[in-house]
């Protein structure tokens, strides 16, 4: 089986391992995005003699007719970043897949570990899905789901992610092989599913006047390797990279943002209910009870 690789970073590069180790699969090409060219991809590709394509518009009649020549029987994306038209997509004998860190037709779009983060989901997805015109809509292929416990964050949720995405990716590429797949109607599971749009910078601003769970979640959802929740202390930024939701804190009326206690290990900031416990953080040497975020 002869197929083309669009990808990029981690969450590509054990898929690839995979991959390789399979001698009936040969990879043809692998096209890296062109704004940011994967340097270990790069050097996969040298290494094992195949060609590496970089190219700002993959759906131009310039690289359509590159890729032709490759006679793909499928075409495989793998945290690529560009659109693929119906032109280039429908290329190969069997199409184009494309492996998917969100639990479709729920959590479609961008940052997918971190909104089901925000979103207190107990289970993050994965699914790999044939391409068509719209964005991550296509019929799924194959979907696995892993749990989210209160001792996770984004970083953990990567890790988990990373190795899901390549042992599910390559599953269903040998069964598309073998000609065992089935695909079903994402309209099957639910007729409109939603859509996440990309976090930008200055979506990382901690909102005090949420409940104690919802900025416990919100921390987690932004820690390392993430931008990490920011707040103000007077006129500094404050980086938060953990905190503590505190299942027995009180309920009570104050001033959300404002420091209610302090202990060797962190300190304590009121929210719209209760508190939470501020365990790593950066960008301020000591907070005083009374001090107050914004």
């Amino acid at each position: 089986m002869k197929i083309g690789y669009f990808a990029d970073g981690p969450w590509s590069h054990r898929a690839l391992q995979r991959i390789f180790a399979d001698p009936s699969i040969v990879v043809a090409f692998i096209c890296a995005r062109s704004d940011t060219p994967d340097p270990l991809l790069r050097e996969q590709a040298q290494l094992h003699g195949i060609d590496f394509l970089v190219h700002p518009n993959i759906n131009s009649d310039e690289f359509v007719e590159r890729v032709a020549k490759y006679e793909c029987e499928l075409f495989v994306s793998m945290s690529f970043n560009q659109i693929f038209k119906s032109r280039v997509m429908r290329l190969p004998r069997l199409a184009t897949i494309n492996c998917h860190a969100g639990k479709l037709p729920f959590y479609r779009g961008r940052n997918i570990l971190n909104w089901a983060l925000i979103n207190d989901e107990r289970e993050f997805g994965i699914t790999v899905h044939f391409v068509d015109e719209g964005i991550d809509t296509g019929d799924i292929i194959a979907q696995r789901t892993f749990p989210i416990t209160d001792a996770d964050d984004y970083a953990s949720l990567l890790q988990v992610a990373y190795g899901g995405c390549a042992d599910l990716l390559y599953e269903a590429i040998k069964d598309l092989q073998l000609d065992r797949s089935r695909r079903k109607s994402q309209s099957e599971v639910h007729p409109l599913g939603f859509y996440c749009v990309a976090r930008r910078p200055g979506d990382e601003r901690l909102d005090w006047n949420q409940t104690s769970r919802e900025v416990f979640n919100f921390v987690r959802a932004l820690a390392r390797p993430g931008p990490q929740a920011r707040t103000l202390l007077g006129d500094a930024e404050i980086s938060i990279n953990r905190a503590a939701w505190l299942r027995d804190a009180p309920v009570f009326r104050g001033i959300a943002g404002s420091v209610v206690g302090v202990q060797a290990d962190g300190f304590m900031v009121k929210t719209a209910d209760s508190f939470v416990k501020v365990l790593e953080w950066s960008g301020a040497s000591r907070v005083r009870i009374g001090d107050r975020f914004r």
